[in-house]
This record gives C-alpha cells, structure tokens and sequence, in this order.
C-alpha cells in the first residue's frame, strides 16, 4: 500500500563513511498494470540494518530506467511505523511523515508550486505506516498461518488520517516454482470511502515480499494511483555504500516519455 517538507534521512543514509559499516541489499521489483503484463514503472530498493531498525531507498523508474520518485524510509520506534518522505520529481508531489515516537506530523504537497499541508497525528502502538506492513506481516506470521485475523490501524498520508485495515491469510499457493502464502488487508470499517483490497504473496520459507496486487504508491500521468501488480521474483543481492550514495543523489527526471 502507499504509502505522503524537508526529507527525514538518517545519519547511516547520509553519511557514507557510516553507511560502509552496515549491510547494504538491493533488490528489483516491476510494476505491471493489476491485469495485465504492461510494464508501468520500476522500482528498486536499498535496504540497511536489520528488520528492527531498517532504513530503505527506493527509486522508482520509468520503464527504460530512469529514476522519476525517490523515497526514504528510517527507523523510528517500530519497525512497522518508520518515518518516510516521497518526492516525485515528475510535478513535485510530496508527501510523508516525521516526528518522535508516537508524536507524528503527516504532510502533503500537491505540487512544487502548492503550499505543503501538515497535520499532527498520534500513531498508536501496532499501526502501521507506509511499507511497515511488511514488518506486521513477519511479526504476526505464525497467527496469520493460523487462520486468525490482525487488526490495525494504517495511516493514509493523502487523507492524513488512520484507517482501521485487516490483516488474513486466504491460502497457500505455488508462485513462479516456490511455496508461497496469500494475504489480504482491507478496511475494517466503513468511512465513506473506498481503499481497495490489497492481496499481497510471501514466501513461506523466509516471509520475503514476492507480489504485491492492490494500490500503488506513485501516481500515474493523470494524478491518479493505478491499480498495479509489483512483483519482487529476485532476493535481495549484497550492494555497496558508493551505489547507495549514488542513487541517493540521483536526479529524477521530469517525464518517463521518450
């Protein structure tokens, strides 16, 4: 899901000298329209430290390759609630979340023109923010297997407001050759709006992200947010502190057309 003005990044991001003493993993993923093989965008993402306390770069990419948003996430508190800032350098959107603890500021720029919107939220113990769904899926794994549904709530950045989603596993599949688990989240209540249903594949030997159908979290030519199919077929590969650095500065391009 997607997960909304000054860009939070940590130290281990910033400083490269620090960044050569943790791990670096990259790893690939691909958006395809929900149904359907069109290849909409790319995505590929840095990670460092360990699932408690990971920071993560993504670029994502036009279909040829060129990066046109960029965001970080870092560790703040729980895994599954880190602060994050998206910059898409297409019209200047921006959103994302900062703050301490469970004291959290949520903001949105329309445009680079517009005037940023900030709200101040209190994000309670076990909701989830942006990408830490997938820390929430790991810690309750043996539940989900189980049968038994996980209730939280999931801030949405555009809305700048908590929402109450439910977690549940649907069944076990095989996905490209490998055993895998389906999931579900959904809302749990009714708010007088829709967010569609994100079906989401892990893996059952490591709990690793293989597909993610529902949502995206960058917005199409037309501003909307497509429906799409990220698949991350690949596990992560070893990377360097000078590649982090370099996608960190790299400059996002105004338009993916040729």
């Amino acid at each position: 899901m997607r997960a909304h003005p000054s860009l939070s990044v940590s130290l281990l991001l910033l400083c490269p000298a620090l960044a050569s003493a943790q791990t670096v993993q990259r790893q690939e993923g691909r958006a395809y329209a929900a149904n359907g093989d069109t290849l909409l965008y790319r995505e590929t993402h840095w990670l460092q430290g360990s699932q408690q306390a990971q920071s993560r770069l993504v670029l994502y990419r036009c279909a040829d390759g060129r990066p046109f948003a960029r965001k970080w996430m870092t560790p703040q508190g729980s895994p599954q609630t880190p602060d994050f800032a998206l910059e898409d350098g297409r019209d200047g959107y921006q959103e994302g979340v900062r703050g301490n603890g469970a004291a959290r500021t949520v903001y949105v720029r329309a445009t680079s023109d517009a005037t940023p919107v900030s709200r101040a939220l209190e994000v309670p113990a076990g909701a989830v923010v942006d990408a830490g769904f997938d820390a929430a899926v790991r810690r309750h794994w043996a539940d989900l297997l189980e049968g038994q549904p996980v209730a939280f709530q999931f801030l949405l950045p555009s809305r700048q407001r908590l929402v109450p989603l439910k977690l549940q596993r649907t069944g076990a599949l095989t996905w490209k050759g490998q055993p895998a688990q389906q999931l579900q989240m959904k809302l749990d209540a009714w708010f007088g709006f829709a967010v569609p249903a994100v079906t989401l594949i892990y893996a059952s030997a490591d709990q690793r992200l293989l597909q993610f159908t529902g949502t995206g979290n960058v917005r199409d030519q037309n501003g909307r947010y497509p429906q799409v199919r990220v698949e991350f077929p690949s596990p992560p590969v070893a990377a360097g502190a000078a590649e982090l650095a370099t996608a960190r500065g790299q400059a996002l391009v105004k338009t993916c057309d040729s």
